[in-house]
């Protein structure tokens, strides 16, 4: 299922990285690896990838820098495996446009698990040319894009796919587990705010179009589009 999929590891610390090599080139993948920032970036202009894996306390350039850059240009999927545990640090990494975040010390069956789940779902995205339109937003499958009363949002990759979840279906509460297992298409390990960081960031950046609400929280179930 893997087969042929590429992953570009960026970590400094050789035994870290080797580990993470190992792990994920037994269930299929390719794996290159980086040990700074600098030549993790220098990988990526030479060579295409399904997936990183990134740390985030790298020298030449830190792991936020990376995906500052690399956001510029590219929505290819970006793990983040970091020692940094504090909420502050995570909320930021993905605002930043990560699509997952995962502490060290790491459960190697959840970062094999996890990696299979951003795989799957990039190769799952529609290929059709679809519209959905709910009151002002708009969104396009093919172009990843999203407006709202014709302004384009900024969105990261799960920001869309969480928007796209609540459009097919609006005014349909969903739980945590419900947006986890529907998004990643994978076994929702429990509620470590990344869901809540996700749908607060959608938020904030519908607030700076409109006034309107178009997420609301349902106390003790989840989140919906109203």
């Amino acid at each position: 299922m893997n087969e042929g999929k590429s992953i570009l590891i960026i970590e400094d610390d050789q035994e870290i990285s080797k580990l993470l090599s190992v792990m994920l080139t037994t269930v299929g993948t390719d794996t290159v690896l980086a040990y700074s920032g600098t030549e993790g970036l220098l990988q990526l202009k030479t060579t295409s990838f399904d997936l990183i894996v990134l740390d985030l306390m790298l020298p030449g350039k830190s792991g936020e820098e990376l995906i500052e850059e690399i956001r510029e240009e590219s929505s290819i999927p970006i793990i983040v495996i970091s020692a940094k545990v504090d909420i502050e640090n995570k909320v930021n990494v993905l605002r930043l446009g990560a699509d997952d975040y995962i502490t060290k010390p790491f459960n190697q069956q959840e970062v094999v698990a996890r990696v299979e789940v951003q795989l799957r779902k990039s190769s799952l995205r529609p290929r059709q040319t679809t519209k959905t339109v709910w009151r002002k937003l708009t969104l396009h499958t093919e172009k990843l894009s999203v407006s709202l009363d014709q302004q384009e949002l900024q969105l990261t990759n799960a920001e869309f796919d969480i928007l796209s979840l609540f459009m097919r279906n609006p005014e349909r509460a969903f739980s945590k587990k419900d947006i986890y297992e529907s998004v990643w298409k994978g076994t929702y390990f429990g509620d470590d705010n990344t869901i809540s960081v996700h749908i607060s960031n959608l938020r904030k950046k519908i607030a700076e179009r409109t006034s309107d609400e178009y997420i609301k929280t349902i106390w003790g179930i989840g989140f919906m589009l109203v």
